[in-house]
């Protein structure tokens, strides 16, 4: 007997990551549910995938929203039910200086897009998920999470809340059949790292990263930093005394401000 397709929902699907999970997923049959702002880029992706319009659906839904993103998923539910897997990837990233009275504004988007948006993302599937018995949320945190990068402490915040609320919502569904995964990526060759003019290490296509993201959500890995390598940086960057990081990253490049990516 035939398995039933993968249903998946996926935020930040217009681009970048999202687009390439997208494109990995419906490769393999998955019934995808596309949320990002911009419907026209969602409609494009979507005439452009196997399956068409006939086995994904275009949701257009801000996740900053929540109301809007429960509304996505009500469409969701209602066409292919319950979903397999929940990616949250919408996220934002820009320069912050706390000094700059004009960054308070983009402080509180990136915060509340890119870690109430995880919570907005996950909240209308969590509980029928438990009832069920299995399913996979998954969160796309990052490594610039582990350590404040200058230049970056909204981003670098939110990844570190990211990370953390869902430690917490692991064990909260511990037992109950719902895995709950985080990705922390490094470098990922997308629109939000080609306005960087500093060097990136071990940066990977978003094709590349698409395919070992979905290899660890497929393994149920309770947290993975891709690629392995950046893995290796975050456990020294954990070690280093402030003195040596301070020092280090004093001298680091610095994401442009006023650039929402």
């Amino acid at each position: 007997m035939s398995q039933p397709p993968l249903r998946v929902f996926l935020t930040g699907a217009s681009s970048g990551i999202g687009e390439a999970l997208a494109r990995h997923y419906a490769g393999q049959g998955a019934q995808l549910g596309l949320v990002a702002r911009r419907a026209d880029k969602l409609s494009a992706l979507i005439d452009s995938l196997p399956g068409g319009a006939a086995q994904h659906i275009a949701l257009s839904a801000d996740v900053a929203d929540s109301s809007s993103v429960a509304a996505a998923a009500r469409q969701y539910l209602e066409r292919f039910g319950l979903p397999d897997i929940v990616i949250a990837n919408a996220g934002i990233s820009v320069g912050t200086l706390t000094e700059e009275v004009q960054d308070y504004s983009p402080f509180e988007a990136v915060l509340r897009t890119n870690v109430l948006g995880v919570v907005a993302t996950f909240q209308p599937f969590a509980g029928a998920m438990r009832a069920r018995g299995h399913g996979r949320l998954v969160g796309i945190s990052s490594v610039a999470g582990v350590r404040g990068i200058p230049g970056a402490g909204a981003y670098s915040a939110s990844k570190a809340a990211v990370s953390r609320y869902l430690e917490s919502l692991r064990v909260e569904m511990r037992g109950s059949g719902v895995s709950v995964i985080d990705i922390r990526p490094g470098y990922i060759r997308t629109p939000m790292t080609d306005v960087n003019s500093y060097p990136m290490p071990f940066i990977l296509p978003a094709e590349e990263a698409a395919k070992r993201f979905a290899r660890a959500i497929a393994a149920n890995a309770s947290q993975a930093t891709i690629p392995w390598q950046m893995g290796l940086v975050a456990r020294v960057l954990n070690v280093l005394p402030n003195a040596i990081f301070d020092y280090l990253f004093s001298k680091a490049g610095r994401k442009p401000r006023n650039l929402i990516g």
